[in-house]
């Protein structure tokens, strides 16, 4: 949908308050120009001693009553129209976020986050201010402007308003022209800032790399151009609309010079009575505010133009995962095939996945291997429906993978990636993952299960550690082992583990692989490693290069054939022999020191 759409649906949502609103704003409009006609007819009965005291005094209170009135005219039209500038905030940055959240991940590979955050603060901001200043200042100026010229032109003299509105057409005839002007110049400051939040972002992110290389100085100094470049930017749009205020205001300036002129000869004259020079001169006052405020308003408009612009893009992105409404058999585990799959990334030429066919029987375990590089996290994302595969490849309980619904199929799948995220909260909150009914004896079992329960324990406060920005405070072991006891925590039809042990040692992996036998034998499991101690306990291994699967077997069969996998195999536990001799060795000498 639209962003022109989505703001039409939400003024629908609240016609009746902007409609409550706008009347209330036609009311304070006629009673607070109201006040400077009684100020006139005041004057008037002093000047020309027209009116008794007791009717000086009644007009007195007459014109107390008109401004308290405003005043509470005032704060009801404000409560209702400016109000609603803060509902279409929230309104608007709660349908960014779910629309960004419903794209595949193929989407986040092409954009910045820098980009993504301007969208979601400078651009929603820009469009609260159409509806907040933007909005009400349109419809205040008119109404005002209409109200004072009646009383200008209708109760004192029209010859003297055209006099005083001379410069209005053309201040409103020199901003629109400059109108584009300020829509561009405002899309290359809405640029400028993404591009100063994509550099904090990564810098705070990346903060111990940036240390260990001692860049510091040259970082700020990128920073330090990314923020000129901002500068500038702002510079050009404030030339634009910074002139517009002082010219309006020098026109009517000028116009107000004129008016002084005139009025004082027609009162000379007699043409008009003081009382009325008086109310005109207030009027005038009151004209002269929206007018100097017509480039503000169109500045904000056309603020909000761009970022209706800029949030268009974001919103025309879709899904291009077929979401299914199917939903497979209820099962401890899923039997997976895959026939004749091939799959090239987008934007990409080289095939990540070619000819790949499997078979996966419910309550089995595969293993798969490779080296970096050869397709084996690619084949869990597609299993995953991350990316979309064409119809009659990947089949989950003989169900079309395309036919099942993403939601259900995800919710059954535990996924622990290559790069564990862990969110800014405790251990305890990142393990249940704000899953509903889950308990602490759960929580605590699926780290026991996962082999990190006893590390927590270590923590002076236990399961409710606060873990850190991405889980800052953990090693890279225990972010692995926290993130494994989130995915067995969902208690899933299929658990896929993508190169989830390479942080923690031989030791701790053996452990963490009898445990999760247990859970696996329930249930349909993929092992991703570039280790051979990892996968070869799974019921069935492939191996797999350049997105080939060119040897499959169980762990004998593969080590009876000595190819790819019979080498990877004896060159890891040669190593790992070899680094265990050395760690003895080094035992010995400190023993002798």
């Amino acid at each position: 949908m639209k962003v022109k759409n989505m703001l039409i649906k939400f003024i629908k949502d609240k016609l009746l308050s902007y409609a409550v609103g706008i009347c209330v704003l036609i009311i304070f409009s006629i009673v607070s120009l109201r006040i400077p006609k009684v100020l006139g007819n005041v004057t008037d009965m002093l000047n020309l001693g027209q009116g008794t005291e007791r009717e000086v005094r009644l007009q007195i209170v007459y014109m107390f009553f008109l401004a308290v009135l405003a005043f509470g005219l005032r704060f009801t039209w404000r409560y209702f129209l400016v109000g609603n500038c803060r509902h279409v905030e929230s309104y608007m940055r709660r349908n960014l976020f779910a629309h960004l959240q419903s794209l595949p991940v193929s989407f986040y590979n092409n954009q910045r986050t820098g980009d993504l955050i301007a969208y979601a603060i400078n651009d929603i901001n820009a469009i609260r201010r159409v509806f907040g200043f933007g909005f009400v200042a349109a419809i205040e100026g008119v109404l005002v402007n209409s109200v004072s010229l009646y009383y200008m032109a209708g109760t004192i003299n029209p010859t003297l308003t055209v006099i005083a509105l001379f410069p209005a057409p053309v201040v409103i005839y020199v901003t629109m022209l400059l109108r584009k002007t300020i829509r561009q110049r405002f899309e290359k400051v809405q640029k400028s800032f993404a591009g100063i939040s994509e550099r904090v972002q990564e810098n705070i992110m990346g903060i111990r790399v940036i240390k260990a290389f001692a860049q510091e100085e040259q970082e700020m100094d990128k920073f330090d151009k990314l923020s000129r470049k901002n500068m500038k930017a702002h510079m050009n749009l404030i030339k634009v609309s910074g002139s517009l205020g002082p010219a309006t205001q020098l026109c009517f300036s000028f116009s107000f010079l004129v008016f002084i002129i005139f009025g004082s000869r027609m009162v000379t004259t007699g043409e008009i009575s003081l009382g009325d020079f008086i109310a005109f001169n207030s009027y005038m006052a009151a004209i002269m505010w929206p007018v100097r405020n017509i480039s503000r308003i169109i500045e904000v408009w056309q603020r909000g133009a761009a970022s209706v612009k800029r949030l268009d893009e974001i919103f025309a992105a879709r899904n291009d995962i077929p979401d299914g409404g199917e939903i497979p058999e209820e099962s401890s585990g899923y039997d997976i095939k895959i026939k004749n799959l091939n799959f090239t990334y987008p934007n990409t030429l080289v095939p990540a996945l070619k000819n790949i066919n499997l078979h996966i029987p419910a309550g089995t375990t595969l293993g798969i291997i490779g080296k970096t590089g050869s397709g084996k996290t690619t084949l869990a994302n597609l299993l995953l429906k991350l990316y979309s595969v064409e119809d009659g490849h990947i089949f989950l309980n003989d169900l079309d993978i395309n036919l099942i619904s993403v939601e259900v199929l995800r919710e059954n799948i535990g996924f622990v990636p290559q790069e564990n995220f862990l969110f800014s909260t405790s251990i305890r909150e990142n393990i249940s993952f704000y899953q509903q009914g889950i308990t602490n004896e759960d929580v605590e079992q699926a780290a026991k299960m996962s082999g990190v329960y006893d590390n927590i324990l270590e923590f002076p406060d236990g399961f409710d550690t606060i873990v850190g920005e991405r889980g800052v405070t953990l090693s890279g072991g225990q972010r692995q082992r926290v993130a494994i006891a989130r995915a067995l925590i969902k208690n899933p039809s299929v658990l896929i583990l993508d190169d989830s042990l390479s942080a923690v040692d031989t030791e701790t992996e053996a452990e963490i692989l009898h445990n999760l036998r247990s859970v696996l034998r329930k249930r349909t499991g993929i092992v991703i490693s570039h280790r051979a101690s990892t996968v070869m306990h799974s019921d069935w291994i492939i191996y797999l290069e350049d997105g080939e699967i060119i040897e499959e077997g169980t762990h004998r069969d593969l080590m009876d054939l000595r190819g790819s996998y019979y080498k990877l195999y004896i060159s890891q536990t040669e190593k790992s022999d070899n680094d265990n001799q050395e760690a003895s060795n080094g035992n010995k000498k400190q023993q002798f020191k």
